[in-house]
């Protein structure tokens, strides 16, 4: 059972399929739980803006190493 213990290497080109999956899902469920997320916007956009700079902090890191 080494299913989860390969490794792959994937061009940017073969993630497109992969996040247009997600992109599509997470309109869907966000159109469709509209009025449940709309209560939590505030800490939504706090989660988003703390892992936006968390990400750019890592890539930047990265980048230069």
């Amino acid at each position: 059972m080494n299913f989860f213990n390969t490794k792959t290497t994937w061009a940017n080109k073969e993630f497109i399929p992969f996040k247009l999956c997600v992109a599509s899902i997470y309109i869907i469920v966000g159109s469709y739980f509209h009025s449940f997320f709309k209560n939590y916007y505030v800490p939504l956009f706090i989660l988003f803006g703390i892992t936006v700079v968390w990400t750019m902090a890592l890539w930047l890191k990265k980048s230069k190493g």
